[in-house]
């Protein structure tokens, strides 16, 4: 699950970066960046999830510390992009949810 969201992380970023009319533009918004910018803080993201996935397929100790916090970061990076493109936004977020309820209840039980 977190590379799926590592993925769709990085084709919203790759939409924001080609400045795609896919993203309405919120005229009053205290995170309003330039849609490039947000753009490629997704990439980043996305590409953080898909090494955090890899790692935790991989079995690396670092791996679920590294899944966790990723997906916190993108779960807050989704939610502060909710203007842009709501329906994209709130679907990433829910995977996010529950890739932080599988690595915090799931994962220490199969240590």
């Amino acid at each position: 699950m977190l590379i799926l969201s590592g993925v769709l992380s990085v084709l919203q970023g790759a939409a924001g970066i080609a400045e795609d009319r896919l993203f309405g533009v919120p005229r009053h918004y205290e995170y309003r960046f330039d849609l490039t910018s947000w753009g490629w803080i997704h990439v980043v993201v996305g590409a953080a999830l898909l090494v955090a996935g890899v790692a935790l397929l991989r079995g690396v100790s670092w791996g679920r510390a590294a899944g966790t916090s990723t997906a916190a970061i993108s779960l807050v990076t989704q939610f502060m992009f909710i203007p842009y493109y709501p329906l994209w936004s709130i679907s990433v977020m829910t995977l996010d949810l529950i890739i932080l309820w599988a690595l915090a209840r799931i994962a220490p039980t199969l240590a």
